[in-house]
């Protein structure tokens, strides 16, 4: 099949992608047209119906589409004029090659994970760590959940390299900085995102759940450390605190969606490093897409890294 990311301005597709969003809109002039976000493995691609001909069959949003058309270049980015549209056969598709998935071995990161796990020397924190992340159920779920819908690491075991990559970013900051509580910051680092399980649902949606929507993935997480300290025998209150504070704060801003602002050094720590693993995704994801660049090199402002960007030789090999 012909990826999306492989898509050049001017070549026609006649391929199969998933349907993630369809909706119908107006021009400024009040003509209809139909707006799709279609998907593959290799990332999301804009697409537009402007004319709807015999050649137009009925499908709906989360339907495997059979597309023909046209890719052209819209503000910097492809978008896919279609020509023709039906719903895809069964046999028509295979539908891993429409989920976007980590390139790392995810076994090898889950079992990095536990060893940092046997780390950590607190025994309350040690008992809410192993009886999340080593329970078979909940483990299968974190390592094969997204970490978002789109901003970053937004495909399956995406949750799982973003929490490993924020805990070992922790784990150096606390050995460069002894006024640090390593086991507090640690544990705040692997429970920080652990929300993102109730805020999305899974692949192929990768969607807002009601409470992702009603509640948010900060909350949500520090309501499943309580519950999980519920079941400690004599958790210490103060050092819930401390956890459940790490949690809320770690987008350190209250216009960046944190309850709290960071009170405790720890808290600090996490939200920068939840920052740093976020922005160097942004980058990666970026750099590896379909983004054409100038003449010059530079790919343009991109609105989340709020900064014109430009690879370097390294970046772009």
């Amino acid at each position: 099949m012909r990826y999306i990311e492989e898509m050049r301005d001017g070549e026609m597709v006649s391929d199969v992608y998933l349907c993630k969003m369809v909706q119908v809109m107006k021009t400024k002039a009040g003509k209809s047209y139909t707006s799709l976000i279609l998907q593959d493995k290799s990332g999301t691609l804009d697409a537009k119906i402007w004319d709807n001909g015999p050649g137009i069959s009925h499908f709906e949003a989360m339907d495997y589409v059979k597309v023909d058309g046209q890719v052209t270049l819209f503000n910097g980015a492809n978008q896919l004029k279609v020509n023709r549209i039906r719903r895809a056969d069964e046999g028509e598709y295979v539908a891993s090659d429409y989920m976007p998935t980590t390139d790392k071995d995810v076994k090898v990161m889950y079992k990095e994970l536990l060893e940092l796990i046997d780390s950590v020397k607190e025994p309350h924190f040690k008992a809410i760590l192993n009886d999340f992340f080593r329970d078979k159920e909940r483990s299968k779920q974190f390592a094969n959940h997204s970490a978002a819908k789109s901003v970053h690491h937004g495909f399956v075991g995406g949750l799982l390299e973003h929490t490993l990559g924020v805990t070992k970013l922790c784990d150096t900051i606390a050995a460069n900085y002894p006024v640090i509580n390593r086991d507090l910051l640690l544990t705040a680092a692997m429970f920080h995102d652990v929300g993102k399980l109730y805020e999305l649902s899974t692949f192929p949606e990768n969607d807002y759940t009601d409470d992702g929507n009603l509640l948010g993935h900060i909350f949500l997480g520090a309501e499943l450390v309580g519950r999980l300290a519920e079941k400690v025998e004599q958790f210490p209150p103060k050092l819930l605190s401390e956890l459940k504070h790490c949690i809320l704060a770690h987008h350190r801003k209250l216009e960046f969606g944190s309850p709290k602002v960071p009170a405790l050094v720890e808290a600090m720590a996490l939200s920068m490093a939840d920052d740093l693993d976020a922005k160097m995704e942004q980058f990666k994801e970026l750099f590896a897409g379909n983004n054409p660049a100038g003449a010059d090199g530079w790919l343009g402002y991109q609105k989340l890294l709020e900064s014109n960007v430009r690879p370097t030789s390294k970046a772009g090999k």
